[in-house]
């Protein structure tokens, strides 16, 4: 899913998974309009302080799209999420995917999401 994400964001090049870099910098668009996105893993982390060892703070801190794969390995660390997307499996072949908001930003990218056409894509509301 993230690699669909991050293409259709416009991001060029090798897609591939953080799982043992814990973090893979990418840029989306291109000129001066580009922005980055970071993908994270935290899936071998066991304690929730490594985030903050790691210094992934800043990044946080900092511009850009912040994408996690389980989040709950870093729990109290993370700031509010715009948005969660989570992944139902529907069978071997299809799954749901599942967008709530966590913030008034994400409420409003959200809703505004939804009145353009792709609520219908996936249950977002």
């Amino acid at each position: 899913m993230v690699r669909h994400l991050l293409r259709a964001a416009g991001v060029q090049g090798r897609i591939k998974s953080p799982t043992y870099a814990v973090v893979e910098p990418h840029l989306a668009g291109s000129g001066d309009s580009a922005w980055p996105v970071w993908h994270f893993d935290f899936y071998r982390f066991s304690d929730p302080q490594e985030w903050e060892d790691a210094g992934f703070r800043d990044i946080f801190a900092g511009p850009g799209l912040k994408l996690m794969e389980w989040p709950d390995k870093v729990a109290g660390q993370l700031p509010a999420p715009d948005w969660v997307m989570a992944l139902e499996a529907i069978d071997e072949d299809q799954r749901r995917v599942h967008i709530s908001a966590g913030t008034e930003r994400g409420q409003a990218w959200l809703a505004s999401w939804a009145t353009t056409g792709h609520g219908g894509a996936a249950d977002a509301l």
